[in-house]
């Protein structure tokens, strides 16, 4: 950074070479920044190097001087952690904390602050004169304190490593909230103190929940924690992408992932076997209104330690109104024809995280009246439907979909839900509960609707029960919403429209649009996600295919013949109508 600093004042003409050498060699002697030894010696003015690292890295100045601080701010972070890093908290908006500091390269300090605060952190540039007097305005005999209990500060050659800093940083973290936040085992509930009490290590706790509150901020579906041989990583999947979020420090591995077993209810002392559990946490939101969230927990035994990867299950998130999950019209006019025939099958299909357990749980509030009996059967339950009856699948103990699904038939069920067909037991139970006047819903891992047929045959099931039980299959993808903060018209040549599915006279007259990106977006020009959903209706003349032994590509014909909207037809009715990119719908979809 000192030499950085040189070489920007040397390329604007602000000092010479002569005076840069003075300054570095009177910083070797004397210690403390290279500016603030040019401004020592006369050489610089402070608000220049403000003005001057503003504009390198394009980070807004502040004058400190002209800015009144609200002292609840300040409280956020500490006075040792503002002076070691010479920083000071301006204000909070949402979850972003904003920090004036002399350095805005300082990426570590930045990292740091998430871990105390828990929030997102914007740094803007003041002088350095401006922020020792802040925090001496502000932090009075506690920054006095700091700094006499640092040594002063001293030089940059003589700071701690990335390592060391990190720990320290981890043993000075401070959930202002921490108390907010309860984990609730299976049958009982416990108090995060109480929790506390278990552990050895108050920081390693503090730090699990710092992730496990910010991926609820942010938004996140997924959480990430991966060991490898020289590093930590965090990553958050939003929006069905995924982001490096924080590298913890490698020697916490151990003491995270004991952590978070403890949460879970898994075994501490089993790291050759794959693990799965589940965490309820309760926290206060903004509006100091109490939420829940589940997570669901697996742990795998990898190279260098075991992975750990939490799905987040928010109720809030769970989208029950089917016109909203992004059916087209005639596509779910079909599918809901379907749900409401008192018999048959219906199956949804796509990879895992593509959406089908809300499309599953959607149509199952659609139906679900005080006339109709409900059965489902998931690995895992993740939300609990009023008026519907919910069995957790224990394959440990027997319990499995096949078992399940024999006993609900015994229990007079107008409606079945089974949460995967995995295999030809349970396919054929479900078949034949289709056959006997039952309404079953199922998901299928296939790619497309069409090949969903021949997944069933190739399972075992015989293409005539195959014929008469099948209603219709729906499967399903999903893309990333534009931004409508920042939502901007993206022209692309005709011949990309071309190549990505629309024809020459809609390739003439498209205008995609694109996020340009905002702080709503987190500058990535997408907020949200919505579905794109290919629905093959069984009609009399596919059934005569099936039992013939068709194959998916002539039964993909003969369902695009009756109109069939394909799940790159529902992508491009989507770009045209302005709500995802080109870029989503070719990147999950092929035509």
């Amino acid at each position: 950074m000192a030499v950085r600093i040189g070489e920007l004042l040397l390329k604007e003409k602000r000092i010479t070479p002569e005076q840069l050498q003075e300054a570095l060699n009177y910083q070797r002697q004397n210690g403390g920044k290279l500016g603030y030894n040019l401004i020592k010696l006369g050489y610089v003015k402070d608000e220049e190097i403000t003005a001057l690292l503003s504009k390198q890295y394009g980070v807004p100045s502040i004058a400190l001087t002209q800015f009144e601080i609200d002292p609840a701010v300040v409280k956020l972070v500490p006075a040792d952690t503002a002076q070691k890093y010479q920083i000071i908290p301006l204000s909070r908006s949402g979850a972003t904390l904003t920090i004036a500091m002399t350095d805005p390269t300082n990426v570590f300090a930045m990292d740091d602050l998430k871990f105390m605060t828990g929030y997102n952190v914007e740094p803007v540039v003041a002088s350095e004169t401006a922020v020792v007097a802040a925090i001496q305005k502000y932090y009075g005999k506690a920054a006095a304190a700091a700094a006499s209990a640092t040594g002063g500060g001293g030089g940059a050659a003589q700071g701690p490593t990335a390592l060391e800093a990190a720990s320290k940083a981890l043993e000075q973290i401070d959930l202002g909230d921490d108390s907010n936040v309860e984990v609730i085992a299976e049958g009982e509930e416990i108090s995060a103190d109480d929790l506390a009490m278990q552990g050895e290590e108050a920081p390693v706790i503090k730090l699990v929940n710092v992730i496990l509150l910010s991926a609820i901020q942010k938004g996140a579906s997924d959480i990430h924690i991966e060991p490898y041989e020289k590093e930590l990583r965090v990553r958050y999947r939003v929006d069905g992408i995924l982001y490096n979020i924080m590298q913890p420090p490698l020697k916490l591995r151990d003491a995270m992932t004991s952590r978070i077993k403890i949460m879970s209810r898994l075994d501490i002392a089993e790291k050759r076997l794959p693990q799965d559990g589940r965490i309820k946490v309760r926290f206060r939101g903004d509006n100091d209104t109490l939420k829940e969230i589940d997570f669901r927990v697996s742990v795998l035994p990898t190279l260098f330690g075991e992975k750990i990867v939490m799905r987040l299950l928010d109720k809030d998130k769970l989208m029950l109104d089917m016109t909203k999950l992004g059916f087209e019209q005639e596509s779910l006019t079909k599918f809901e024809a379907a749900i409401m025939r008192p018999w048959g099958m219906v199956l949804v299909t796509g990879p895992t995280g593509s959406g089908k357990t809300n499309t599953l749980y959607s149509s199952i509030s659609r139906i679900n009246t005080m006339e109709t009996n409900i059965m489902t059967a998931e690995d895992p339950v993740e939300f609990n439907l009023v008026g519907v009856n919910q069995v957790q699948v224990r394959e440990n103990i027997g319990l499995n979909f096949a078992a399940a699904l024999r006993s609900f038939l015994r229990q007079d069920p107008n409606i079945i839900l089974v949460g995967e067909i995995r295999d030809f037991e349970t396919a054929e139970i479900a078949v034949k509960a289709a056959l006997t006047g039952h309404l079953v819903l199922s998901t299928l891992h296939t790619n497309d609707a069409p090949s969903t047929v021949n997944r069933l045959m190739n399972m075992g099931i015989e293409p005539f029960l195959v014929a008469s039980s099948l209603n219709l299959v729906c499967a399903q993808r999903l893309v990333r919403r534009i931004c409508k903060n920042c939502v901007e018209p993206h022209p692309t040549p005709p011949a990309a429209l071309m190549q990505a599915g629309f024809t020459a006279e809609d390739a003439k007259t498209v205008v995609p649009n694109k996020g340009k990106g905002c702080e709503k977006c987190n500058n990535t020009g997408y907020k949200g996600r919505v579905g794109l959903y290919e629905v093959m209706e069984v009609t009399e003349d596919l059934r005569e295919l099936i039992l013939v032994g068709a194959s998916a590509l002539e039964l993909r014909r003969k369902a695009v013949d009756e109109g069939m909207i394909t799940l790159r037809g529902s992508g491009l009715r989507k770009i045209k109508d302005g709500v995802t990119t080109v870029d989503e719908v070719v990147r999950e979809t092929v035509k």
